[in-house]
Parts: C-alpha cells; sequence; structure tokens
C-alpha cells in the first residue's frame, strides 16, 4: 500500500526521546522551552507558545485574544471541523464565508458580505499548505478593526509573498502525525505580541505563572518534553520534508496535467505551497466519477482521502446548531477532492504507479 500520509520518524527522534526519558523530566520542560525558540525562529514570530494539540493552539488563541460570548468569527466552511470548534468553545459563533475554487481557501470577498457589528476575528485556513490571500485579508481586518487568527494547522513553512503563515496575525499549527512535522500529538502558537504570549502561556498551564498561584482560568494544554524533543528534531527535517513534498506534488502535476476532468492543484505566484496533501479535483467531465476512481486506486493500493467529504455548516453538529447556510463552492468542491500521496516516503516509482493508475482509469 502506497499510504497517504506516513510520519517521518528517523534514529533522531528516538535518540532524542530516549535522553528525555533517561533524564526523568518528561513533562514540560527544558525542551519544551527550546522547542518553541527554536520554532519561532524557523516561522519568523517573535514568540511560540507550545501546546498539547493545535486545536488547543486554536482555543487559547481565541481566548488570548478576549474572543468570547456575543462575538463573531469568520471563517472557512471548507476545513477540519476543530477550525469552527474553536470558536464555539469560547462561547462566540462562527460565521462561514464560502471559498475560492481554485486554492479552496476563504474568498476574501465573501468575507466582506459577512462583517457585522458582531464581528471581532476572522480565522482563515491555509489549506492542504497553501496560504490563504493574506494580502486582502490582512486589508479588511485593519479597515475592519480585526483580529486575525491564522489556521496554519496544515501549513508549515508555508509563504506569502515571502512572510511563513502564522505571522499575518496570530498562528496555530499542529503536529499531528500526517502534518508536515510531528511531535506525536501537539501544536504551536506564534505571534508577535508580548501581551497575547503572556496571556497565553497562563490559558495554557492553569492560569498559573508560580505554581499553586493561579491568576486566571487555565486549561492544561502543556506539551510534554517527549513531544518537544521529537518536535526539536523533525523542524531540524522541516526543509528536507518541504522539498521533498514539493518536488512530489510537480512530478504528480507534469503527469496528471492534460488529463480530461481532472483539476491539478494550483499555486498561485505569490505563495509557496508546501502541500501537506495533494489534492486534485474530479469534474463532471472526467470519464469517471470520483467515487469510481478512489475505488479502483484502493483496489491498487494507492491510498487516497477526501478532505473533506462534508462541509462543516452541513455537519449534524452545525445543523442542529441551526445552520442553514448556502454555500456553493465549498459544498461543490465536497463533492470533487480527492487526496493523493505526497509525502517525504513517497518514491518516483509510486509516482509513476500512481499517474498511470489514474491514466489508465480516466483516459
Amino acid at each position: 500500500m502506497i499510504p497517504i500520509a506516513k510520519p517521518h520518524i528517523g534514529e533522531d527522534e528516538k535518540n532524542a526521546v530516549m535522553k528525555v526519558l533517561e533524564s526523568g523530566v518528561i513533562a514540560e520542560g527544558t525542551k519544551v522551552l527550546e522547542f518553541e525558540k527554536a520554532f519561532a525562529r524557523s516561522a519568523g514570530a517573535k514568540y511560540s507558545i507550545a501546546v498539547n494539540s493545535g486545536t488547543a493552539a486554536l482555543h487559547v488563541a481565541m481566548l488570548a485574544h478576549g474572543i468570547g460570548g456575543g462575538d463573531e468569527v469568520i471563517t472557512s466552511p471548507f476545513t477540519f471541523i476543530a477550525t469552527a470548534n474553536s470558536v464555539l468553545f469560547t462561547g462566540a459563533k462562527p460565521v462561514f464565508a464560502d471559498i475560492e475554487e481554485d486554492t479552496f481557501n476563504i474568498d476574501p470577498d465573501k468575507i466582506l458580505e459577512k462583517i457585522t457589528p458582531g464581528t471581532k476575528a476572522v480565522l482563515p485556513v491555509h489549506l492542504f499548505g497553501h496560504p490563504a490571500n493574506m494580502k486582502a485579508i490582512s486589508e479588511i481586518a485593519e479597515d475592519h478593526n480585526l483580529i486575525i487568527i491564522e489556521d496554519a494547522c496544515q501549513a508549515h513553512a508555508a509563504k506569502f509573498n515571502g512572510s511563513c503563515v502564522g505571522t499575518f496575525g496570530t498562528g496555530a499549527f499542529s503536529f499531528y502525525p500526517t502534518k508536515n512535522m510531528t511531535t506525536g500529538e501537539g501544536g504551536m502558537i506564534t505571534t508577535d505580541d508580548p501581551q497575547i504570549y503572556e496571556h497565553a502561556k497562563l490559558l495554557k498551564s492553569h492560569g498559573s505563572k508560580q505554581r499553586y498561584l493561579h491568576e486566571i482560568l487555565g486549561y492544561n494544554f502543556r506539551m510534554t518534553d517527549i513531544a518537544a524533543a521529537i518536535g526539536i528534531e523533525q523542524l531540524k527535517k522541516l526543509g528536507m520534508f518541504t522539498n521533498a513534498r514539493q518536488e512530489n506534488a510537480a512530478y504528480l502535476n507534469s503527469g496528471l496535467k492534460d488529463i480530461s476532468g481532472i483539476v491539478i492543484p494550483c499555486i498561485r505566484q505569490d505563495c509557496e505551497h508546501v502541500f501537506h496533501q495533494y489534492t486534485i479535483r474530479v469534474t463532471e467531465d472526467c470519464k469517471v466519477d470520483r467515487d469510481a476512481l478512489i475505488k479502483v486506486l484502493n483496489e491498487n493500493s494507492i491510498g487516497t482521502g477526501i478532505y473533506y467529504p462534508l462541509p462543516v455548516h452541513k455537519q449534524p453538529l452545525y445543523r442542529e446548531l441551526g445552520y442553514t447556510d448556502s454555500l456553493p463552492v465549498a459544498e461543490k468542491m465536497s463533492r470533487e477532492v480527492v487526496s493523493l500521496p505526497v509525502h517525504p516516503s513517497v518514491t518516483e516509482t509510486d509516482l509513476d504507479f500512481i499517474i498511470k493508475t489514474i491514466r489508465g482509469i480516466c483516459e
């Protein structure tokens, strides 16, 4: 099987974990601090705050900005549900704006249509590793006095106009095993604001700077030194991982670009796409439909994924909450998208087999 995702763990990570285990300090400690500083440097941010998941990173970022009951946060419906749920966790209301067909990211023009007096923040998602249009979004935020919180959980090292995502506002990253780098489970918040930094540190650790002295209501969202040790080694390899993903994506693009009904991923000129996922669209012009394509790929031991088969606003939870939005682009994309293996462990032989198999089905 050519898996759709595969964590790339080597001896460096294993040795780093063993050193932490042998030290006896396995909860949050010096390794977490080292990882935070290294990640901030890598991302071009002044500060980073390590937490135990990407979802926690989004949640804490919201709370650190004072988002809560009565506030509205405009975000994408075409994402993993944690994006919108992080808004619900604070008592605020997610408001969904439709997406661009080429990048799958939130459409700035649709953000403008959703702004109300209750709007406090915009939460763009850099989906599949392609940056959202941060120039337009930043201008909207400035004009309407909105907070920007970036869901960069799939976009480690992605850049917009030469700047890393997660630096246009407050960033949230995930280190889940399928991501471009991993700590097993884990997340990171990036910010240039010292007040947000200090507030987020309190929120992730029971509202406490000093042991048994609790200043605010906080949570237990701390990262362990075990996870941080893995993260430090993974971060050293992130450039290599990114290059491999980009090279694999370019190879797939070259092999699939002229097949009728198959739309290969877009890369905008001002963006560096890091290909957390390599996602094609199977349109009505294709010889076969998406499900038939997936069936044959899987029968040939090629892993696939549909990210995402049901937009967030159509999830049962959100229907129960009263969401009745019609967001035609997101709904169309959910019927057409399929992701193919692009991770660093995929070989040229694998890529040739994927291309040959798709051509055999679709031509």
